[in-house]
């Protein structure tokens, strides 16, 4: 396409390079021995902010795709032997409740290990392990389950203040949380979209002052230079317009990508999506008087703030997925002391299992490990209750 098809944001029509642009091609160089301005270097710090966190966040996905791997070549196979062992726990506990040999209350201590090892395991897809809780516990999980449901949604009725939808009645209690979060997150939009609004009222009875009359003048310079920009890229680009086939699908493609970055206000994007179609010289902004340069960069200042909102909710995401400590930021370092911490959990509560299913093979051995396990029940209540005592 001949650059002439379209004036470019800078007025400035030339040739662009090739491949993917950074945000730092577009920047202010100025005219040897010449320094750069004021607004100039703000422009370019914006700039180079924006190409900071861009990269940031592809480091982010690329470290929580690495961490998947590490969690299914070292933690997944830790799991199932775990869960194995658990069986096996459960499936002898339930071989010898079918004898008399046991007191009654070795009878209990071994019925309250062998459901909750059952529970575990149903709930992780096991139906044989589910049957077996069923048959040692008073209640069905099912009975367990809508339990649990109606507890948690009456505790989220009585945070939100108001009931959940009809629609979740029977459901579980996993789908009754996500509901009730749902609804909780929406509340809270709901409210600071309130709060805003308010405060927009409040500023319009306000007579603006000159710095803020200053501002909003910049603001819709810039709003138009994004609109300029973009009908440009539209008229440019239009596929209507292009006779060649495998022209007008790379028109195409670039005009997608066009209407998503104006949609989300991106400057970077367009620029980079004009020098793409060689509508623009990578070195026009050099050209922008400090006005103009003002003005984009408010539009560059909302974006970086756009791009550390997506950064925090990507890091905060990936923190709840790897089930990380509270506060602590998502890196390789802290991603492996993580795995580290989970591998060496599971080795240590394997080992316990291991040595536990040696013991009770015999059967003065199984009557002393659940006297002791019943010991260790009581020793923690204890303890839960005089915690809550002083808390």
């Amino acid at each position: 396409m001949p650059p002439s098809e379209t004036a470019s944001l800078f007025d400035e029509p030339g040739s662009a390079p090739s491949g993917a642009l950074a945000a730092a091609t577009l920047s202010v160089l100025p005219p040897l021995p010449a320094s750069l301005s004021p607004a100039a270097r703000a422009f370019n710090q914006q700039l180079a902010r924006i190409d900071k966190l861009k990269s940031q966040l592809q480091d982010l996905d690329a470290w929580g795709q690495a961490h998947r791997l590490a969690l299914h070549q070292q933690v997944a196979p830790l799991r199932k032997r775990q869960m194995l062992a658990m069986r096996e726990m459960a499936l002898f506990l339930d071989q010898h409740l079918g004898g008399k040999a046991l007191s009654a209350g070795q009878r209990d201590t071994a019925r309250q290990i062998l459901c909750d090892l059952a529970r575990t395991l149903a709930q992780d897809g096991d139906a044989e392990m589910a049957a077996l809780h069923d048959r040692h516990h008073p209640q069905t999980l099912a009975d367990l389950e809508r339990q649990r449901a109606d507890e948690l949604r009456a505790q989220l009725e009585d945070a939100l203040g108001a009931p959940l939808d009809a629609g979740h009645e029977g459901a579980s209690a996993d789908e009754v949380l996500r509901a009730g979060m749902e609804r909780l997150r929406q509340s809270m939009q709901d409210e600071q979209a309130r709060r805003r609004a308010v405060a927009e009222q409040r500023k319009a009875k306000k007579k603006p002052s000159a710095a803020q009359a200053a501002a909003q003048a910049q603001m819709d310079d810039a709003e138009t230079a994004l609109r300029k920009l973009f009908r440009q890229l539209a008229s440019a680009l239009h596929p209507d317009r292009e006779p060649d086939a495998s022209a007008r699908l790379a028109k195409t493609a670039l005009m997608s990508e066009a209407n998503a970055a104006y949609a989300r206000k991106d400057l970077v994007a367009l620029m980079q999506i004009q020098q793409r179609a060689a509508l623009a010289d990578p070195q026009a902004s050099a050209q922008m008087g400090d006005d103009k340069l003002a003005a984009l960069t408010r539009l560059l200042k909302q974006q970086v703030a756009d791009l550390e909102r997506q950064r925090a909710g990507r890091n905060d995401q990936l923190a709840v997925e790897f089930e990380m400590p509270f506060g602590f930021g998502v890196t390789p370092k802290t991603l492996q002391m993580v795995l580290l911490e989970q591998v060496l959990e599971l080795e240590e509560a394997l080992a316990l299992m291991d040595r536990d299913l040696q013991r009770v093979r015999d059967g003065a051995g199984l009557k002393r490990w659940l006297t002791e396990q019943r010991s260790e029940t009581r020793r923690l209540l204890r303890e839960q209750e005089r915690g809550g005592f002083f808390c």
